[in-house]
Formats: structure tokens, C-alpha cells, sequence
């Protein structure tokens, strides 16, 4: 059996082999800056590498026109990388700079760094196949999994659903972030979905008595949610967005109106209910200003399920490649980044890392240490990621490696701008050697998938996966 100082090695001279190749199409991804089910260009990209690198694909899985599945091997285990390529709305920003700067007024951005998740998810992906393909004979199976709308929309979810995991082992991936780590945690379950209210339209000054007022509905809807707030339990959430306010002209009641809303708690049985009774509140505002409402699912996740086996074979391999060196140049850059961020931000990141080493931050925010690993106690993060659909279906471990500046937040114009920069390429190659070790290991060695998934079981307790997408719920098609 391979050593573990020769895999990292193995590893190491794999993907940095091939570096070029992944750092331009993670930047190719991040200038198509595509957002959710839209990531035509960024699919067929990241197919075109994986083609070119013998692995077969298939492609629209689980009725996702940009989904897709790129497999080798043979056998098990079979491992799963899971890749994200989708951007955010209205974050559109230079590269480079530390400045606010809009490529495209009111355009798209990734702001939350999936170009280089999906590429970095896709590199740990060459790395194992290389393995494969140097050593004939070892039984075992890696797939790329080529997953959209992360962000909204939750592709992962749809894969779990249609049953796209039920033959894998384990499942690994990463998100690019200002730290180094292995997580250990759960986060927050989430329904999506969007209500269309739709009256009467009248003239507001003549004949107001003619009219039913969408937009009224709409607002007190979200009256009716703001009192639900009251009754929820902590860590829940909620929020909104006004999608169709009808129209710019206040002299004429309004005919529709349409608001989108997030709901979130830690369990999907408590989301689920929390749903429910916004959908009351909507029918209630429906029937207040005799209104037709209608709403639709824009999707949805579960919670995460840690598995603490799998993410101490990550955190090794992680600890073993170690974090890259910088040139005073990133450095400097990471500072003028850092500099930008409003001081609420700052003071949020130095009171989670302590005085002492957010001194060493502040003026060099470019974390030179790899967070020490601890499964006595959960974390809890109260955002939500469809990689928890997954962690339902299959052990499943996810690391964070720096690929910006200290304290930057996510959805940020600051996170666009680092997305093409050295350190976020570094951040990238180096969750790929991490998770392409770990993923050699567990098709090396037969107890690590053993015992992930007895732990798996047990963590469940008899509880099975719960999709929160109801089954005549699709996908949504181009042009739909």
C-alpha cells in the first residue's frame, strides 16, 4: 500500500502538474459568471476538461439542463467530489482591485467563490483518475459530481431525490473562505419559494373602489411575517425580496405582485412547518384584500450530517500538504482588501479568532496556520448548503481553505474581486490535494469507508432522508 508521505507527494505533483489548467478554467468560470440553472457556459467548460481527461459524463441528471455526472474506475468504493459553479446576482466586480468597480452595472459575480470550488472539486477529480489510471488493478471509482444552483435553486437536492447517491461511499468537496479547516457541523434546512398575488387593476384616483391591490397583498404579507418572526424558534430565519412590485405608476392599482421569500431552520421537519404557516399568512393576505395568490417552490435543502471519520482523514491529509507560502505582493493586496471592509465585519472576525492572532491578521490577513480540528462539539452555521442533501444520503466532509483576505464576507463585492487572484488559486490547489488524498485513502483503505459509514448510520438513528422538494416539483427548463 502506498505511504501516506508518497500519495502526498503523488497528489502534489498531480495537480500542480496541471495547475495552468485549473487556475485559467476556474478564471474562465468566474468571467461567465452564471447564476442558478443558467450555467451553460461553465458546464460545458468544466465537461470539456473531463472529456479531455478520460472520464465519461452524463449529462442533465436529475432533469438539470447544467447537472451533470463525470465517472472512472470501476467498482467500489466509489467516491464522490461535489463541484459548484454557479454566481450571484447584482455582485458584478473587477478583479484585482480593492476598489468597488461594477464590470456590469447590476450584473453577475461570484460572490461566494464557486468558480473555484467547482475547479477545485474538479482538480481533486484528475488527481484520483490519474491515480487510477497509474496503478491498474485498484477497485475503486471517482465522479465528479457537476452540481448547480448552490445558491438558490439547490441542484444537489434534486440529485438526492432522484437517487444520483445511493451507490456511493463517501462524499468530499470544499469552500473557498479566509480560513483553514476541516468542518465539523450542521446548518440550517431551507424552503424557497416565491408568491404571485394577482387583482384588479383600476384608476387609483377615479374609480380606487374598482381595484384589488396585488401589491397591498404583498405587503401585508410580509406585515404577517414580520409578527411570525415573533413566534419562531432562534436559530430559524427569514427573509424576502419584493421580485414584482407592479409597476412604476402609483395612479394605477397595482394587478400583480410577487415576493420571494427564504425560510430556514435547523431541521427540515421545523422548516417544513415554518413554511406552512407562511403560506397561511399568504392565503390570509389573499383573502384581506381579495386577492388570488399562488406560489411555487424555487427549492429547497435539508441539514447538514457531519461524519467525524471521514473529516479526520481530510484534516490529516489538509495538515499534511500545509498551507501555501505568499509573496509580500498577496499580502499586501489581502490588506488593501481587508482595509475595505466595514468595521462591523472586522470586529466580528478579530473577536472569533482573539486578540492575540487578530493582530497578526489585521496586518497580514492571509492566514499562514490550519485551524486545529475538534468533533466534541458542533458547529452551527445558520446559512444552508444543498451539499446537506448529500451528507443525508452518504458520509460526507467538507474542508475551507483561504482564498481571501481575513474577515472578507461572502456575497461581496470583496469576494469577487479576490476570485482571480494568486492566493485564491493556492486556496483552491490546495483543497484539491486534501481531498484527492483522502479520497485515494478511502479507496485504498477499506475500513476508513467502513467505519464512515457505521458512523453514518448511527448519526442518523433511524432517521431516513426527508427530500424537501416535493416529487411534482422540476427543475426549471432555459427559457421556462
Amino acid at each position: 500500500m502506498t505511504t501516506t508521505i508518497d500519495l502526498s507527494k503523488y497528489v502534489s505533483d498531480a495537480i500542480e502538474g496541471k495547475s495552468e489548467l485549473f487556475t485559467n478554467a476556474s478564471d474562465q468560470v468566474w468571467s461567465f459568471a452564471e447564476t442558478r440553472f443558467d450555467e451553460f457556459q461553465s458546464a460545458k467548460l468544466l465537461i470539456d476538461v473531463l472529456e479531455a481527461e478520460d472520464f465519461s459524463v452524463e449529462k442533465e441528471v436529475a432533469g438539470l439542463e447544467t447537472g451533470f455526472i463525470a465517472s472512472y474506475g470501476t467498482g467500489s468504493p466509489v467516491i464522490a467530489l461535489l463541484g459548484e459553479y454557479d454566481a450571484l446576482a447584482d455582485l458584478s466586480q473587477k478583479a484585482g482591485t480593492a476598489a468597488y468597480s461594477p464590470v456590469t452595472a447590476r450584473g453577475n459575480g461570484h460572490g461566494c467563490g464557486h468558480n473555484l470550488l467547482g475547479v477545485g472539486a474538479l482538480a481533486a477529480a484528475v488527481a484520483v483518475k490519474d491515480y487510477l489510471k497509474d496503478h491498474p488493478g485498484t477497485s475503486g471509482t471517482i465522479r465528479f459530481y457537476g452540481c448547480p444552483a448552490e445558491e438558490s435553486g439547490y441542484g444537489k437536492t434534486y440529485l438526492a431525490r432522484e437517487g444520483y447517491f445511493k451507490d456511493v461511499d463517501a462524499a468530499l468537496s470544499w469552500h473557498p473562505h479566509s480560513m483553514n479547516a476541516v468542518m465539523h457541523g450542521s446548518s440550517n434546512a431551507v424552503i424557497h419559494g416565491t408568491f404571485t398575488f394577482k387583482g384588479i387593476s383600476a384608476h387609483a384616483a377615479a374609480a380606487p373602489h374598482q381595484g384589488r391591490s396585488a401589491l397591498d397583498a404583498v405587503e401585508l404579507m410580509n406585515i404577517g411575517a414580520n409578527y411570525m418572526r415573533e413566534h419562531m424558534i432562534d436559530q430559524a430565519r427569514l427573509h424576502y425580496a419584493i421580485t414584482n412590485s407592479g409597476g412604476f405608476s402609483p395612479n394605477v392599482v397595482q394587478a400583480e405582485a410577487e415576493v420571494t421569500y427564504l425560510v430556514r431552520a435547523p431541521k427540515t421537519h421545523q422548516v417544513r412547518s415554518l413554511f406552512e404557516r407562511l403560506i397561511k399568512i399568504a392565503e390570509g393576505a389573499s383573502l384581506m384584500t381579495e386577492t388570488q395568490m399562488e406560489f411555487k417552490y424555487e427549492g429547497a435543502c435539508a441539514n447538514l450530517i457531519p461524519n467525524s471519520t471521514l473529516e479526520k482523514v481530510l484534516y490529516k491529509n489538509l495538515t499534511q500538504f500545509g498551507v501555501p507560502q505568499y509573496e509580500e505582493e498577496e499580502y499586501a493586496y489581502a490588506k488593501a482588501i481587508y482595509e475595505t471592509l466595514p468595521l462591523q465585519n472586522k470586529q466580528e472576525a478579530e473577536a472569533m479568532v482573539g486578540p492575540q492572532l487578530a493582530g497578526v491578521l489585521t496586518e497580514r490577513p492571509l492566514p499562514g496556520f490550519i485551524a486545529p480540528f475538534s468533533d466534541d462539539k458542533e458547529t452551527f452555521m445558520s446559512g444552508s448548503t444543498d451539499v446537506a442533501d448529500v451528507s443525508w444520503n452518504v458520509p460526507t466532509a467538507q474542508c475551507v481553505t483561504t482564498t481571501m483576505a481575513f474577515g472578507t464576507p461572502l456575497h461581496a463585492w470583496q469576494t469577487v474581486a479576490q476570485g482571480k487572484s494568486t492566493y485564491a488559486h493556492k486556496g483552491m490547489l490546495l483543497a484539491a490535494k486534501a481531498m484527492a488524498a483522502t479520497a485515494i485513502e478511502s479507496i485504498l483503505d477499506p475500513s476508513i469507508v467502513a467505519e464512515a459509514n457505521k458512523e453514518f448510520k448511527e448519526r442518523l438513528g433511524g432517521e431516513v432522508y426527508d427530500c424537501l422538494v416535493p416529487q411534482d416539483v422540476q427543475p426549471p427548463k432555459r427559457g421556462a
